[in-house]
């Protein structure tokens, strides 16, 4: 098995737009979610962990003139996501450094991202942090925004009890079944990750433990306004 960086989730990029939709039900609307919490009076956006570019794409089919600057740590993802951006017209107004975010939480004067951004996104990033190092971010990214500002997260959860454990299992199952595949069969094409600087594999925390964070970190706002089975969007606002 292919040996990738935590987040990269395939051995093969081509498979991951294609692949994530199939391993995780209701991708698009989640990350449809995200960017409509964005204020519309949004102008500079730092995205954690683009990835393939996808929640990039929708952030500039709803903010066409938004200035947005992306962390990965994936020289592949960040190759990726910036063919598919330039194909669309935007390459101008993105920009993707190679980095990791947990570094940024750790030690923000080794990475010139700055700050007064508008809007922080991620998602199916940050929940290969462990908790410690959850809650940094968030103050990170607390500090790192105008007045007003919004942070939106999308990630799995871990599930309270076995028993949820289990529906979200089955719910993903019979989610796979409907695209015409199979967990098994999608997950064949999984690479194996190791640590990656502050990122390992799946690190999850229950919906409650980051809420509790993110008004630690000082949002004032924090609110879950897209939740399925095992998945949430977290949004916040100074």
């Amino acid at each position: 098995m292919q040996q990738i960086f935590p987040g990269e989730v395939f051995a093969n990029t081509a498979d991951f737009d294609k692949g994530i939709r199939q391993l995780l039900p209701r991708y698009d609307e989640m990350l449809e979610l995200i960017t409509r919490c964005v204020p519309t009076t949004t102008s500079r956006v730092l995205e954690l962990g683009c990835g393939t570019g996808e929640l990039t794409l929708k952030i500039f089919q709803r903010f066409p003139d938004a200035q947005v600057l992306a962390v990965d740590y994936s020289p592949r993802m960040l190759e990726y996501a910036g063919q598919k951006i330039s194909s669309a017209g935007y390459e101008k107004q993105w920009t993707g450094i190679q980095a990791d975010f947990g570094e940024w939480a750790e030690n923000p004067e080794k990475l010139n991202i700055g700050g007064e951004f508008d809007a922080c996104v991620s998602s199916l990033a940050i929940h290969h942090l462990d908790d410690q190092m959850k809650l940094k971010l968030f103050q990170r990214i607390a500090a790192s925004l105008n007045q007003g500002g919004y942070f939106g997260n999308a990630d799995p959860i871990l599930p309270e009890s076995p028993i949820l454990q289990e529906i979200y299992q089955t719910a993903r199952q019979e989610w796979a079944a409907q695209q015409g595949t199979s967990l098994t069969a999608v997950r064949a094409k999984l690479g194996s990750s190791s640590q990656q600087g502050h990122s390992s594999q799946d690190q999850l925390a229950t919906l409650d433990a980051h809420l509790q964070m993110l008004t630690t970190s000082g949002f004032k706002t924090v609110a879950v306004p897209w939740k399925y089975y095992g998945l949430a969007v977290f949004s916040a606002w100074l």
